[in-house]
């Protein structure tokens, strides 16, 4: 009772100035916009009369530094309002009776703030993070962002660099950057630009970590990791968190590898060359050509429609967990050997899989793999775990009078599909062409995120494509 009572209080009190601030800032952008003499007076404008280029333009830059107030302001009451939602779920769940129904919980949590924000999950959980931290242990920051004087990213400069910091020792760096004695020398941290603020608490940092670097690096060591995200153009990122030491001698040996093929006859660059040798050296290639590395051998998903793949047409095909690639790409994964090449039944008329029936409890490998390419990816909002992941999952429980088809099936990364178990997030119906979406504990309803479908692009000079009684038949005996 005490705790809500402080969340009813504080919060609603501090949100309420919060959003007063962000409503009088809109005002005066508005005032500035609409009328810029007004907002600036005569003496600001000293050449309106004659020239009124330079009172729009004038105009323009005032209106953009009282939006980037707005900004921070706004983003002040996003952290409050993120902070008070967790403090007030907190107080409604209460105590969680074990471990694992605190991460059920924790894991609710994160998920319906990354569906309310249209954010992947883990930017909510770093949102979560940062606000409280804000709202707990960095007052002063917070109420910088609160008055507009620094901006989003200069604040989560701070909750990063003091994350791993003792309480007293976050205090003491946020004394020094936003103090009253102003003991900062120089422009103060809304002033510079967020890297540059950055480098500068790093820098305190590091000076006056309670911790030894060396005790420190041996923590980082163990989160060391490897990142992958897709890209535009059939291209992708890969990244390495690893040790700094680790990843000096590897750029010192593809640097030194590629100047070595420097040459006359080199068209490349030494940044292309550093990528072609680096892909080369990780896949235990010794050709170091451009693109001239193993396909590979591990299950990989691709779809690709047949006149491309005939090289009739130039029509993208679909990797699973990288998305459309060219069509060259794709007739090399294949006659290169990948190990999932699946023919893929698609309606000619708008490209969507057929359905495959079955009437049995565990699904046969044609009924997955048509799982996998309806769904694409696991079904819950925003969630871009790659289809080889994911687990098949009835919507309705088997014993619940579930049946083993398309329509109650859908897919699940392991992390959703104990979501789903753990916690009140339930998949609604799917269909035969359209992946289940979710509801949240609140009631929330998220709507799937379907794959938008295209009709196979034809040659040149084929006739229109028509498909006959006959061939509807066809289609049918082989779907099933």
């Amino acid at each position: 009772m005490e705790t809500g009572v402080v969340v009813d209080a504080e919060g609603r009190a501090a949100l309420v100035a919060a959003v007063a601030s962000l409503a009088g800032l809109v005002n005066e952008l508005t005032g500035v916009v609409a009328c810029p003499m007004a907002a600036g007076g005569v003496d600001r404008f000293p050449y309106a009369d004659t020239d009124p280029l330079q009172e729009f333009s004038e105009a323009c830059l005032d209106g953009l530094g009282v939006l980037a107030r707005v900004e921070s302001v706004t983003a002040a009451v996003k952290v409050r309002l993120v902070a008070a939602y967790a403090e007030a779920t907190d107080a409604m769940e209460g105590p969680p009776a074990s471990a694992y129904e605190a991460t059920a919980q924790e894991m609710s949590r994160v998920a319906e703030v990354a569906c309310t924000l249209t954010i992947g999950e883990r930017a909510a959980a770093a949102l979560l993070g940062e606000a409280h931290a804000l709202t707990t242990s960095l007052p002063a920051a917070l109420d910088a962002l609160e008055a507009g004087t620094i901006g989003w990213q200069h604040a989560r400069s701070v909750v990063e660099e003091t994350a791993g910091l003792t309480p007293a020792a976050a205090s003491a760096l946020e004394a020094h950057f936003f103090g009253p004695d102003e003991q900062v020398r120089g422009a103060a941290p809304g002033e510079l630009v967020p890297a540059r603020l950055r480098r500068k608490l790093r820098a305190w940092r590091e000076r006056h970590h309670p911790e030894s670097i060396e005790e420190r690096h041996a923590k980082s060591a163990a989160d060391r990791r490897m990142e992958y995200s897709p890209d535009r153009d059939g291209m992708a990122w890969i990244s390495l968190y690893i040790p700094g030491d680790t990843a000096c001698a590897i750029r010192n040996r593809t640097t030194a590898q590629a100047r070595a093929l420097q040459g006359p006859q080199e068209p490349r660059t030494l940044t292309q060359l550093c990528a072609d040798i680096a892909a080369g050296l990780l896949l235990g290639s010794t050709n170091h050509d451009a693109g001239d590395v193993p396909s590979p051998k591990a299950e990989v998903l691709v779809t690709v429609p047949v006149f491309s793949l005939l090289g009739l047409t130039d029509e993208p095909a679909e990797v699973d967990g990288l998305g459309p690639v060219p069509a060259s790409m794709a007739r090399k994964l294949v006659a290169d050997g990948a190990s999932s090449f699946y023919r893929v039944l698609v309606d000619p008329r708008d490209g969507a899989p057929l359905e495959i029936g079955r009437t049995n409890y565990r699904l046969p490998e044609t009924l997955k793999r048509w799982l996998k390419m309806r769904d694409g990816r696991c079904t819950f909002p925003g969630c871009s775990n790659h289809s080889l992941d994911n687990e098949a999952d009835h919507l309705k429980a088997w014993q619940h009078g579930g049946a083993t088809g398309i329509s109650n099936l859908g897919q699940a990364c392991p992390k959703h599909h104990r979501l789903k178990h753990r916690t009140g997030w339930t998949p609604t119906e799917a269909s035969v062409n359209q992946p289940p979406g979710w509801t949240s504990p609140t009631g929330r309803y998220y709507p799937a995120e379907h794959p938008d479908r295209e009709p196979p692009l034809m040659p040149p000079g084929w006739l229109p494509l028509t498909v006959s009684p006959f061939e509807q038949v066809i289609q049918a005996r082989l779907a099933a």
